[in-house]
């Protein structure tokens, strides 16, 4: 049992750097971007004539959610880390504190908060 929470604990440290990278990519949060038809034009998912909105609502619409995400990206990377050298003080014998298994769960809490952001 205790080895199967710290390898847990291990894997949600191990998602941080793939968000923070995902986050940091702006091709692979739109991967519509920057598709060109075989004529030369644009494709029709970049049309701003298809939106039904304007252009400059859902852009600061979409500024404010990447500024959202990227605080609460940096949130989970400071409980990771925090719960990173808690689990490295801790000894191997022991049983995890209650304290460390609500961080791991704020932890997961929060990661899965961002991916749904991040989907849309």
């Amino acid at each position: 049992m205790q080895s199967s929470k710290r390898c847990l604990l291990l894997m949600s440290l191990a998602v941080v750097p793939g968000l923070m990278l995902r986050l940091q990519d702006p091709a692979a949060q739109d991967p519509a971007r920057g598709r060109r038809r075989p004529d030369g034009s644009d494709d029709a998912t970049n049309n701003t004539n298809s939106a039904n909105f304007p252009a400059a609502s859902t852009k600061a619409m979409l500024e404010e959610r990447q500024k959202s995400i990227k605080k609460d990206v940096e949130k989970l990377y400071n409980l990771a880390a925090q719960l990173k050298t808690e689990v490295e003080q801790t000894d191997a014998t022991t049983v995890l504190s209650l304290a460390m298994l609500k961080k791991a769960e704020e932890i997961e809490k929060l990661a899965k908060q961002i991916k749904d952001r991040a989907k849309g």
